[in-house]
């Protein structure tokens, strides 16, 4: 071989050891410098009287969620955590227990926190599978049953009995994340959730809310309409999961009172509110379907339940407002009080 190509060789191996040396101190350095993860914890407690306005970080999801926790009625006993999980909007502008019920305030004389997270828009507070344009990442399933209760638990000295209900898209939420870890909440409470997600009426459901509604995508959420991960989170699917909680479902039949109709026609113009008074009229009939299915599963399993079918009323809060007056005993009894 003549020398001028010996020298080429030998410039190439050169050129590559030098370029094999400098990635692998690029590597190594990317691998210093990066910072750990940081673990999930309360970031800040504000006071204000016997409530508590936490800020807690979640992990999974890298951002801070506001936590509302309102203190027992004596501060100085350990208490159990009732959960409330508000509705569409999570809490965010005014589907929520405080804007719209008495919830709060009839719970004040009950030695029990009742910790209402704020956050979550559309989500049905569960895991997707990617980050949504329009409503970022979502990791509550993670949050609800992994990060947040130790956090509670120790922010809040409390006994460790805990107690979850859900309301509207929120009902069909408590009973995923019952099964989504079964004996984390000994009662749940269910008002007016559709249980049954896989098929194409219980799709459509999921839809409306966080399509129509929300503006997310649910293809982000559990992927298209044949992905698995749809039957996967399935309430009524997954029942079997649901033994050994104490259970309180609730649902109307769709057919209006006077009051209904005098609460649609007054919170919108028009014919606005016609059509919304006929949207309360429609999910709640489906709502009601959905029930059903989820009580005749359960039955079949022979897994007991406390139902309340209503021959009356649509989908708005009065309904559920009476239905957690009606399921505090079960509630409290999960929770180890006395009602």
């Amino acid at each position: 071989m003549k020398l001028s190509a010996l020298r080429h060789t030998a410039a190439l191996r050169t050129t590559v050891v030098a370029l094999a040396a400098m990635l692998s101190a690029s590597l190594l350095g990317a691998t210093a410098s990066a910072e750990p993860q940081k673990p999930s914890a309360v970031t800040s407690i504000t006071k204000e009287g016997r409530t508590w306005h936490l800020k807690v970080y979640s992990a999974s999801m890298n951002t801070e969620i506001p936590v509302d926790v309102q203190r027992p009625a004596d501060e100085g006993k350990s208490a159990p955590n009732l959960y409330m999980l508000n509705g569409l909007d999570g809490g965010i502008g005014t589907a929520s227990w405080q804007a719209q019920t008495d919830a709060l305030q009839w719970l004040a004389d009950k030695q029990v926190n009742v910790i209402s997270p704020i956050g979550g828009r559309g989500s049905y507070y569960t895991d997707w599978q990617k980050p949504d344009p329009a409503l970022g990442v979502n990791k509550w399933k993670t949050f609800f049953t992994e990060e947040l209760p130790p956090l509670l638990d120790q922010t809040l000295q409390s006994t460790g009995r805990n107690a979850l209900a859900g309301l509207s898209t929120s009902g069909t939420s408590v009973l995923q994340l019952a099964e989504a870890k079964p004996g984390l909440w000994k009662s749940v409470a269910a008002y007016s959730g559709c249980a049954q997600i896989a098929d194409p009426a219980g799709q459509q459901f999921v839809k409306l809310a966080t399509e129509t509604w929300a503006g997310g995508n649910t293809e982000n959420m559990y992927g298209p309409s044949n992905d698995p991960q749809w039957a996967a989170n399935d309430p009524v699917i997954n029942a079997e999961k649901l033994r050994g909680t104490l259970l309180y479902v609730s649902s109307g039949s769709g057919i209006p009172m006077l009051d209904d109709v005098k609460y649609y026609l007054g919170s919108a113009p028009g014919p606005t509110g016609v059509a919304n008074l006929g949207l309360g009229v429609i999910i709640e009939a489906a709502v009601n379907g959905c029930t059903a299915n989820l009580k005749n599963k359960l039955d079949s399993l022979n897994i007991p339940a406390t139902y309340q079918f209503n021959p009356v009323g649509t989908h708005y809060w009065p309904y559920w407002e009476e239905a957690l007056h009606k399921s505090w005993p079960l509630l409290a009894q999960g929770m180890g009080l006395t009602a």
